[in-house]
This record gives C-alpha cells, sequence and structure tokens, in this order.
C-alpha cells in the first residue's frame, strides 16, 4: 500500500475551508481542495476528525429546589415500583404461556402416538385376520385332500377287489378251459 501523500492535518484544514466557503464536505471536495487523494481516505479521515472534535463537556445542571427533588424521589420510586411489578406480571404471564404451549406439544404427542398406536392395532388385527383366513383356507384344502385320498383310497380297494375276483375268475376260467382241453384230446 502506499503512503498517503497528504497529511490528517492538511486534510482537516481543507475540510474546515469548505466549510467556512458553505459547502457541504465530501470525498471528492476534500480531493479537489488538497489537490488529490483517494476521496474516500480523504472522507474518513475528516469523519474522524468530526467525531474526535463533537465530545462536548456535560454543561453543570442547576439543583432542583428541595420539593420538585422530593417529588421526583417519590415518583421515581413508584415508577420502579411499577416497573418491576409489571416485569414479574409479564413473567408470570409468559411461564404460563410457556406451559400452555408445552401442555399443547404433549397433548399433541399424545394424540399422535395414540393414532398411531390406534394403526398399528389395526394393522396388526387386519394380518391376523389375513392369517386366520388363511389358516381357514388350508383346513379347507387339507380336509378336501383327506376327502379326496379317501376316495381314491376307497376306489383303490374297489378296484383292488374286483381285480382278486378278475384274477379268481380268470382261474376258474383257465381252469374250465384246460378241462375242456383234456376232454377234448
Amino acid at each position: 500500500m502506499r503512503p498517503a501523500e497528504y497529511t490528517p492535518e492538511e486534510i482537516v484544514q481543507a475540510g474546515e475551508a469548505l466549510q467556512a466557503a458553505g459547502r457541504n464536505v465530501t470525498g471528492f471536495g476534500l480531493r479537489q481542495k488538497v489537490g488529490g487523494g483517494n476521496p474516500t481516505r480523504l472522507k474518513q479521515v475528516w469523519d474522524d476528525h468530526l467525531a474526535r472534535s463533537s465530545v462536548t463537556e456535560a454543561e453543570p445542571v442547576a439543583e432542583l429546589p428541595v420539593e420538585v427533588a422530593e417529588e421526583l424521589a417519590t415518583v421515581s420510586k413508584a415508577l420502579t415500583e411499577r416497573l418491576a411489578a409489571l416485569a414479574v406480571e409479564l413473567s408470570d404471564k409468559a411461564v404460563k404461556a410457556a406451559e400452555r404451549r408445552v401442555g399443547e406439544v404433549v397433548r399433541a404427542a399424545g394424540e399422535q402416538h395414540a393414532a398411531e398406536l390406534k394403526q398399528v392395532r389395526a394393522d396388526t388385527a387386519a394380518a391376523a385376520k389375513e392369517h386366520q383366513v388363511a389358516a381357514q383356507r388350508a383346513e379347507q384344502e387339507q380336509a378336501a385332500l383327506r376327502s379326496e385320498l379317501a376316495q381314491a383310497n376307497a376306489r383303490a380297494e374297489r378296484a383292488e377287489a374286483k381285480a382278486g375276483e378278475i384274477e379268481r375268475r380268470a382261474g376258474e376260467l383257465r381252469t374250465e378251459l384246460d378241462r375242456a382241453h383234456q376232454d377234448a384230446d
């Protein structure tokens, strides 16, 4: 960064000259008056000078008459007490509002939990009903299969008995045929 070409004293003198001429002190006005420089820096130096010079000494205040001072003290005390009472009242209202809000949040959470629990119970009941229906179907299918098996066993026994009868009859016919062959010979 370049060193400043113009001292703060030169910039302050230029600003005072602009004020004396009845002009507003701007960065560009200062630049024109000092003959160059960065307008932002020039204005900053001027603003700093104004800030330092604006500090004024407090003027002594005349004392109040005794009656006014006493009344002021009484009013100040009453006002302080009233402000303290208002602060307590506002604090109570804030606490009650916070408690009410907490109660609402807790109640809403409880309602949401109850709704979720109700949904879980409904889902569980639906799943149990589906399971029960599936179990009944399985029992019905099992009963139907047992019935079909019993019928098939009965048919097989009848077929076996018929086959035994046919074999016996075939044996008799063979015996008769053999006799008929023997008689024919």
